[in-house]
């Protein structure tokens, strides 16, 4: 027996007060995202979620998506993450598609309203029965009129949960394609799979418990959702969240948090490069701490390449 949830279970137990994520100028320690989690599995219990039934997940880089994504798997569940820029009609489709019994979506800004596009499209989805809005805090009632929220989800619920055994072939993840060649499509992921990626990925970049990780790339994507998020349970590294990639804000975080590893696409490198060409940003620092920078998703060219080597001296 087997479950994907036993990463943060194991890192939880060996490092209860070690950081394990950090958004801003909020830090949650591994026994906090756990025991968040297990408040999460037992709210889902309490509606009547079964093991194997599917809940959708749709979030930006924030603690939410950790514990949620955790509290889903301790309860036997299956995670369905949807991309944050879904319109209501392909939110629709995914749950549908998925036969998604819950969702949970992130209420969003007021330059992307998750949350309002996020009900509506719940609301034609006659599959999924249960909806919650994430807050930016538990306390916030949901934005959109008669809607539940996380809050109201995990309240009055124990921090104590006995995660749901489930076979190492049991489907853990539903990853959805881009739908470039028709509609999107999901691909089941299984816990064994996704337990062993994690491992791999560690052990390809010597991560350990002393490093920090900068997470922009999107949870949803199961580039930053193995390599990063996964890996970093598995170790017990502490994950830096940024929702969204900016050069200069890339570069602070890497200067104010010493981080070790970093994983990005071919534009963000590309971007990373502009933005040292252009101004005078000192990364003396950031050189001494960081030891490794994955890139994946398309090939990097070797301009690109070339260029970031040259900036921090590799």
């Amino acid at each position: 027996m087997i479950n994907l949830a036993s990463l943060l279970e194991n890192s939880a137990f060996k490092f209860p007060d070690k950081t394990a994520f950090t958004f801003m100028n909020s830090s949650l320690s591994f026994a906090q995202i756990n025991a968040a989690a297990n408040q999460v599995a037992n709210g889902l219990v309490n509606i009547g979620i079964k093991p194997n039934d599917n809940i959708a997940l749709s979030c930006f880089n924030l603690p939410y998506f950790p514990i949620i994504y955790n509290g889903i798997l301790k309860a036997g569940g299956i995670v369905v993450p949807l991309s944050v820029l879904l319109k209501s009609d392909e939110i629709t489709y995914h749950l549908e598609n998925s036969e998604a019994k819950a969702y949970f979506c992130f209420h969003g800004t007021e330059e992307l309203p998750m949350g309002k596009m996020g009900h509506a499209g719940f609301e034609r989805a006659s599959c999924c029965k249960h909806f919650y809005m994430i807050m930016p805090t538990p306390e916030t009632p949901s934005s959109i009129e008669g809607s539940k929220t996380l809050g109201s989800l995990m309240a009055g619920q124990s921090p104590v949960f006995d995660t749901l055994p489930t076979l190492a072939t049991d489907t853990a993840v539903i990853v959805y394609t881009s739908g470039t060649t028709g509609k999107p499509k999901g691909a089941e992921l299984s816990h064994s799979n996704l337990i062993h990626n994690a491992i791999l990925s560690a052990n390809l970049f010597s991560a350990q418990a002393d490093d920090n990780f900068l997470i922009v790339l999107p949870l949803f994507h199961i580039f930053a959702m193995t390599v990063l998020m996964n890996a970093a349970l598995y170790v017990g590294a502490t994950a830096i969240l940024m929702p969204r990639f900016d050069a200069a804000g890339v570069l602070g975080l890497m200067d104010e948090h010493k981080i070790t590893v970093f994983a990005g696409v071919p534009t963000m490198y590309w971007g990373l490069n502009s933005y040292l060409d252009q101004n005078n940003y000192d990364i003396s620092a950031i050189k001494k701490t960081i030891k490794g920078c994955l890139s994946g998703g398309a090939s990097l060219p070797i301009p690109v390449l070339e260029k970031f080597e040259k900036h921090f001296d590799v």
